[in-house]
């Protein structure tokens, strides 16, 4: 892939080398399965192969027989245990007061089963291929019961029942904004659009698979988990939850997480389960996810049906916005989905726009499926992708150029700190210069030349926008700490508790310390999740790891630097307002004396003083990038083959501290979301419940070739809500791409005659609405 840098980004901010790459590519990382501890056995699940059945029997006599085993844990195990109770975020209340409904959820399932791959049992062997074997002597007995797969469906009247604790499948109701002011407008608009969509339902499908190695001090009475996890606060709070042991007794150990997107921010009911397996053998036990059991057991995403209504006046000005979401929470709620499929389309309720008159309500429903959660912007790309899909359809209606209609309705600068109709204040943005840079980028003018070209060849042309604006998390922790050393060779070791999962920790957090300390970056180690030093700090997650532990690397080294100012004044014997730090040095501002900072930490270190050593902290809050996406599409109508012709990005997510790094987030999280847009779908059988997309041969993932040419520029305004300036970049792409995509797509389809066509808009799907249309030739191809 090749970027396309626009004149006024080149050189802006360095590109600083990324530290931990030579590590990552040489295979010196190591990753939760490959650790090794003396007497390890190894454990293996069994799931069940029903989306919804009464367990009448299951007979583990046999499979606990065989020589090898060492234990075979079930649903009574769990129960008794306790462990069946899983933290919850959710802290909000819904209509009529009511709050979530979380029923129990044994770690092993226990007289019902919910969704197919729910764990069953644990089987604990000498070795996983005497586990596997193991396996197929256990014995389960079902009664099987009606399913019900899909958000919709799930609400409707007379649909199966998931758990009895929720009558008509409702795990959560919520509204917000003024329901008869929005029918009032709607009544006394000049044009109203409808349309529903669907933000279907996706598989993270990380690099690295999950894994866990338990292991218990009989001694001491405390546990050691080795897991890839976004933090370790996180992650231990949510397992003392679940498990009912004091968090000081459980330790988390990570290295090198292998991709995450959310996926890796909650606890699972396997890593409680092999805690009762590690405690039972008195041995650790480890156990490493196969691809398969991760279509059945990781936490999916997206999932969000939306219908949404657009009122507008006669000069093309929106009046009233009405959006009811259909959420499918799976077949249980977990730690962070329902929070945040809650929290972020609440915030960016209007989205970029300025419109009087608001209401939403979100349902959130049991299904017999796989369990939703967080997933790159967890609720902000659904909401943004139904107002940038309504908005398209408004232009397409009105006959207006839609970036007009976009700019007319955007909401101006000078009206910035704007409080939107939800009650959230957003920060100074200027949406309509973001979009005017990208269009220009984008050669929006030059688009109906290059849509005949294409008309003359035969193909269909298509272009899309898409303007966005995400909030980013606060995080649970009410502050982000991070420790601080210089040390006698003249390095810094950083300590931090937010964890990388390829976001480039190691480097911009070095850089900005070392920014501080006026040295290179590759002096300052940043270490992350170590569990023998106690710090407060939020997991990576919401686009806040450079604002929040970011912005505490920067308070830690500037109180450092004024340490050493001192120490060193003393050694010279000048007063400190004396002393200039000039590259890891502190020079007497007269006569030219210095001394470095390792010669201080070594003096500091032989009195057996730590003054160069600290902790510091900060508290931010939420802020609120924005970014705007135009993308252009070719499309084939004898195969329904689309081509991503051009793709261009302007973000502002506020002070850019690396610019390769951003880079790197941008595109990683643009591609996730056209991979949605045009093939990826967890798709359930809907009778059965069964999963019909569960390995890589059914389930379409990007393909490298995609996009040849990215052209991104930054327009930041600085935020006011933390020291850097910065806003967050982790997930603008996923958040722009989906709408800007499927915009470009419609905007082709149109004028042969589709209408509407939603996601996945694969090649099959486009060749079949074209044929629905009488525009097709041919046969379809392959993406």
């Amino acid at each position: 892939m090749m970027l396309a840098d626009s004149e006024s980004a080149r050189d802006r901010p360095r590109r600083a080398n990324r530290l931990e790459d030579a590590r990552l590519v040489t295979g010196a990382g190591r990753y939760a399965a490959d650790w090794r501890l003396p007497g390890m056995l190894a454990g293996v699940f069994v799931r069940s192969d029903r989306a919804h059945a009464r367990l009448v029997a299951l007979d583990s006599a046999r499979a606990a027989a065989l020589p090898g085993v060492h234990a075979v844990l079930t649903g009574s195990d769990a129960v008794a245990a306790g462990y069946v109770r899983f933290y919850q975020m959710m802290s909000v209340v819904g209509l009529d007061g009511r709050a979530l409904v979380q029923p129990e959820r044994p770690v092993l399932a226990h007289g019902r089963v919910r969704y197919v791959g729910e764990p069953l049992a644990l089987i604990v062997a000498d070795s996983e291929a005497i586990a596997l074997d193991a396996a197929e002597h256990l014995s389960v007995s079902y009664e099987d019961l009606p399913v019900v797969v899909g958000a919709r469906c799930a609400l409707a009247a007379g649909a199966p029942v998931v758990h009895a604790q929720a009558p008509g499948n409702l795990a959560f109701d919520y509204a917000l904004g003024n329901a008869q002011a929005v029918a009032a407008a709607i009544a006394a608009a000049s044009h109203v659009t409808l349309l529903s969509v669907e933000s279907t339902r996706v598989a993270p499908n990380p690099l690295e698979p999950r894994a866990c190695l338990a292991h218990y001090d009989a001694a001491g009475g405390g546990y050691t988990l080795h897991l890839p996890v976004q933090g370790i606060n996180m992650m231990r709070l949510q397992m003392a939850t679940l498990t009912g042991v004091a968090e000081e007794n459980i330790r988390i150990v990570a290295r090198d997480v292998g991709g995450s997107f959310g996926q890796r921010s909650q606890s699972y009911p396997e890593y409680a389960a092999l805690m009762l397996a590690a405690r039972r053998t008195g041995r650790p036990v480890k156990w490493v996810s196969t691809r398969s059991e991760g279509f059945l057991a990781d936490t999916h995403g997206r999932a969000i049906a939306a219908d949404g209504t657009l009122a507008l006046d006669a000069s093309g000005r929106f009046l009233a916005l009405s959006i009811e979401y259909a959420i499918d929470l799976g077949a249980y709620p977990t730690p962070g989905g329902p929070a945040s499929h809650l929290r972020n389309p609440v915030a960016g309720a209007t989205g970029v726009y300025r419109i009087p008159a608001v209401h939403a309500r979100l349902r959130q429903a049991f299904t017999n499926t796989v369990p939703v959660a967080s997933y790159r912007g967890a609720g902000r790309p659904d909401c943004v992708y139904a107002i940038e899909r309504l908005v398209d359809q408004a232009a397409f209606e009105l006959a207006l150029d839609p970036a007009e209609l976009r700019r007319r309705n955007f909401i101006p600068l000078d009206a910035f700190p704007y409080r939107t109709p939800s009650g959230v204040e957003y920060e100074r943005c200027d949406f309509a210069g973001v979009q005017q840079r990208a269009l220009d980028l984008a050669d929006h003018a030059g688009f109906e030349r290059r849509r005949a070209r294409s008309a003359a060849s035969g193909m269909l042309r298509g272009i899309g926008t898409a303007s966005a604006i995400e909030v980013t998390w606060a995080g649970v922790f009410p502050k982000d700490q991070v420790r601080i050393e210089a040390l006698p060779d003249g390095s810094i070791d950083l300590v931090s508790v937010t964890h990388s999962s390829g976001q480039g920790h190691e480097t911009v957090f070095a850089q900005i310390a070392a920014d501080v300390l006026g040295i290179a970056h590759d002096r300052v180690r940043v270490r992350q999740s170590v569990s023998d030093v106690a710090l407060v700090g939020n997991h990576t997650g919401g686009s806040r790891s450079a604002l929040g532990a970011g912005s505490a690397c920067r308070a830690a080294a500037k109180e450092l630097l004024e340490r050493a100012r001192a120490l060193a004044a003393d050694v010279l014997q000048v007063e400190p307002s004396q002393v200039d730090a000039r590259a890891g040095c502190f020079v007497e501002r007269e006569s030219g004396r210095m001394v470095d900072l390792g010669e201080l930490a070594a003096q500091a270190s032989a009195r057996d003083t730590s003054p160069l050593a600290l902790t510091a902290e900060v508290s931010v809050g939420s802020t609120f990038p924005n970014t705007c996406h135009v993308a252009e599409v070719e499309i084939d109508p004898h195969t329904g083959v689309t081509r991503i012709v051009g793709y261009t990005v302007v973000d502002d997510c506020g002070t850019v501290l690396n610019r390769a790094i951003v880079e790197g987030q941008v595109h990683g999280a643009l591609v996730q979301g056209l991979g949605q847009v045009f093939g990826e779908h967890v798709a359930f059988d809907p009778e059965s419940g069964q999963l019909a997309s569960g390995s890589l041969l059914d389930y379409f993932l990007p393909r490298a070739g995609w996009l040849q040419t990215i052209t991104h520029d930054e327009r930041p305004i600085a935020s006011a809500r933390n020291p850097l300036g910065a806003k967050g970049v982790g997930e603008g792409g996923c958040v722009g791409a989906l709408p800007a995509a499927a915009n470009a797509v419609m905007n082709a389809l149109r004028p042969a005659g589709v209408l509407h066509l939603e996601m996945p808009m694969s090649a099959a799907r486009v060749w079949q609405a074209l044929r629905a249309a009488g525009a097709a030739g041919g046969k379809h191809g392959k993406r």
